[in-house]
């Protein structure tokens, strides 16, 4: 049976709520749906290798968890005051049948990204799919001159820079029908004001993704992203000065829930796809996007 999908899930007004960032699921309310009762696998990924950053809460979890029950191992990143957030991962992972990795990674620092590339080729012996999902936000409605440099540089290095040393370091170990999925967003295409400095890095993952595509397509890599618009994670009331009406601007009216991003890269990471690289799929709830 179908359902209304404006009505899926909660619509706002939703409660208003505060975290220190990085914020916590548990902490949320409404909390956030992942899969948890709801994702069905179908052996789209049966044996797959796979590193999943920002793997802890949000999209990452919901990713992590599809990928699992869809037969892949995964390797996650988080930080390390996401702990508690991180070993639910894990046991969702392993509840799934899938060896869970946990590392604690801050991907601005190369090193960092350097040895946990290591560690999934240790541990995997091969990397088949890499998801690079993690980023950071911190909305400034008082504008420009409110984006502090040092704001500005950990925007731009959790989610240019840890996307470019990742996917540098991982393609030596992706083999021929592997894949790198990013996630980019609907302010890449039409950014809020108050989020500057993290639409402008949006939009840098996109073209970053396309042109990746064009340049590994030959050896049989493909590279592609996902554009979320408004998705109900931890990071909305750590970063976000009012929760009460997040996602009323999409046209289905609400945010969407991690799980409903998750089919996406799944699809993305599958043989399914086999044929599609450089494209971003929008899941905006509605917003058209060029």
């Amino acid at each position: 049976m179908t359902e209304d999908p404006t009505t899926k899930y909660p619509q706002p007004d939703l409660p208003q709520q505060e975290q220190e960032h990085p914020g916590s699921t548990g902490a949320m309310e409404p909390r956030p749906d992942h899969g948890e009762d709801s994702y069905v696998g179908s052996g789209q990924l049966t044996d797959r290798k796979t590193i999943v950053t920002g793997g802890d809460s949000g999209i990452g979890r919901a990713v992590a968890l599809a990928f699992a029950r869809e037969g892949a191992d995964v390797l996650f990143t988080y930080l390390p005051e996401e702990e508690k957030d991180a070993q639910e991962t894990v046991r969702l992972v392993e509840e799934a049948g899938r060896k869970a990795v946990a590392v604690a990674c801050d991907i601005r620092e190369e090193e960092q990204c350097r040895a946990l590339v290591e560690r999934a080729v240790s541990e995997f012996g091969r990397i088949d799919v890499l998801v690079n999902n993690a980023a950071y936000q911190m909305s400034q409605p008082d504008g420009i001159q409110a984006i502090t440099t040092e704001q500005f540089d950990r925007v731009l290095k959790t989610n240019l820079y840890g996307m470019f040393w990742l996917s540098k370091m991982s393609l030596p170990h992706i083999p021929s029908g592997g894949s790198i999925i990013n996630t980019t967003s609907v302010q890449a295409y039409q950014p809020s004001p108050h989020l500057l400095d993290y639409a402008t890095t949006k939009a840098g993952i996109k073209a970053f993704t396309q042109g990746l595509a064009q340049m590994v397509a030959s050896d049989g890599v493909r590279v592609n992203a996902v554009a979320p618009g408004p998705v109900w994670t931890p990071l909305i009331p750590a970063t976000m000065p009012d929760t009460s009406e997040f996602g009323k601007q999409s046209p289905l009216g609400r945010p969407a829930q991690p799980a409903e991003m998750a089919p996406a890269y799944v699809f993305l990471a599958s043989e399914k796809a086999s044929f599609i690289t450089a494209e971003i799929v929008n899941a905006t709830g509605g917003t058209p996007l060029p």
